[in-house]
């Protein structure tokens, strides 16, 4: 082992996936010296196992999809995708989990990347591990951010070590296409890598414990993605648990709570995320190993001037976007305390990650698409606003037509009847996803269903969806 080295920054960030670059890009551009420690690849769970592999794979599925929708088009796109073609489309958009362009990025902004395993060993010191077994000791003048994420979390089925199931990383780098896939999960990881495999060619068993997919969206929602995928060939079957999983001369079999046995060549658990805050060493600063870290809205962890978490670890919610956003709070915040400026902590201020609570959009990228931002109609009631929910069958918007014959989906805006504003609104069908944005705008901006109607939408477009919807709730 090498002799210990110390070294001093202002901001020292545990992490280097999209949240601790951007926490250390605000930073940076403060003028404070950063400090990133990364044990794995630069660019983190989202570039090389989760957000751009998953898309990338989901992208040529959709397109072939809609394409199929379309009159003169759709004889020439009935064959199976290029399986080959589209797994290698994915490694490109991974630069091949190699991430010497993310490295060039933290240079670039003047940032010094420490590689290896990052642990807190007392308030701001981290003792940096680094691939030789050499130590490094990194002093923090003003923060430390945590921004190393979540991981897959697995059931305790007794054996399930043994049997090598997939987690959303393996789901989104196999190498080649499993003949039969189980994907155990209702949620986002489970519907789009149903989606994926079974466009792929897998013959896809989707095992939901639960009523129905995407149980945090509108019921509706989940509905019209387990039509889809029943279409396509998946086998869906809702309210079915897993009591045990074996691999028996190289095939999985699970068995269900009514005791059916089901094969498959491979298993996929897409059953929740945990936070990777075990061996970070929170013990030293007298923080539970492996907890969720609670933060106020500037990020900072309760009880901790000097410590921020920062993304999936705080548990507010776990989307990269979102993740992006808080550490644009964050290190902003970090700067202004280091430097004595004003902070601006009031809801929606420029140190508050307020839209945590009430604007946080998510597209799930299956066939339909599913969009959605702020509140659920029951999430409203449950929160006691005072709502309105009205319905639009996308199909009746002339956009929508002429995008694909047979449009099938379903928009949903929750009205705030006190505030005149909106609380949430949802979207699902083809191409929603960049719909969403304007929706957010509308939540983030609680812009009145009054001014809503002078936002005028190009016709002819899917957008004319929010003319219904305003028409809808008048005469409702």
């Amino acid at each position: 082992m090498t002799e210990t080295e110390t070294n001093a920054y202002d901001v020292v960030v545990l992490g280097a996936g999209p949240v601790g670059e951007n926490v250390a890009d605000r930073t940076r551009a403060a003028g404070l010296t950063t400090a990133v420690v990364e044990s794995e690849l630069v660019g983190g769970e989202c570039s090389y196992w989760a957000c751009m592999p998953s898309k990338a794979l989901l992208r040529p599925v959709i397109a072939r999809a809609d394409a199929r929708r379309v009159p003169g088009l759709r004889q020439s796109v009935q064959g199976p995708l290029d399986a080959s073609a589209v797994l290698a489309h994915r490694d490109y958009y991974t630069s091949n989990w190699k991430d010497d362009g993310q490295v060039g990025w933290l240079d670039s902004i003047g940032a010094d990347l420490h590689r290896g395993h990052g642990r807190l060993t007392g308030p701001r010191t981290v003792t940096v591990t680094g691939p030789d077994g050499g130590e490094r000791v990194l002093t923090a003048r003003h923060a430390v951010a945590v921004c190393t994420g979540s991981r897959a979390a697995l059931p305790g089925l007794p054996g399930l070590d043994a049997v090598k199931p997939w987690t959303s990383r393996e789901a989104t780098s196999s190498p080649s296409v499993p003949g039969r896939l189980i994907v155990i999960g209702g949620g986002v990881v489970a519907t789009e890598m149903a989606t994926v495999w079974q466009a792929l060619g897998s013959q896809v068993t989707l095992l939901v414990r639960g009523r129905g997919l995407l149980p945090r969206m509108e019921p509706f929602a989940g509905e019209l993605i387990a039509d889809a995928l029943k279409e396509a060939g998946a086998d869906v079957r809702t309210g079915t648990s897993v009591e045990s999983v074996t691999r028996e001369n190289g095939t999985v079999v699970a068995v269900t709570g009514t005791g059916e046995r089901i094969e498959a060549d491979e298993i996929l658990f897409a059953t929740g995320r945990a936070p990777r805050t075990d061996d970070i060493g929170l013990e030293s600063i007298g923080l539970d190993p492996g907890s969720w870290l609670p933060v106020d809205d500037s990020l900072r962890v309760t009880g901790h001037d000097w410590l921020y978490a920062v993304g999936d670890v705080n548990h507010r919610a776990l989307l990269t976007h979102q993740g992006k956003y808080q550490a644009r709070i964050a290190g902003a915040a970090i700067a202004a305390r280091a430097t004595g400026g004003t902070l601006l902590a009031e809801p929606w201020g420029a140190h508050a990650a307020t839209a945590d609570h009430t604007a946080v959009p998510q597209v799930v990228f299956t066939d339909p698409e599913a969009a959605a931002v702020g509140l659920s109609l029951a999430e409203a009631e449950e929160a006691g606003h005072r709502v309105r929910a009205v319905d639009v069958d996308l199909s009746t918007v002339s956009g929508a037509g002429l995008y694909a014959d047979g449009y099938q989906g379903r928009a949903r805006m929750v009205v705030d009847i006190e505030d005149e504003i909106l609380r949430g609104v949802t979207f699902v069908g083809p191409g929603v996803g960049e719909l969403i944005h304007s929706a957010t705008i509308a939540v983030a901006g609680q812009v009145p269903v009054s001014r809503l109607w002078h936002a005028v939408p190009s016709y002819p477009t899917i957008s004319e969806v929010w003319l219904r919807l305003l028409e809808a709730y008048r005469d409702a």
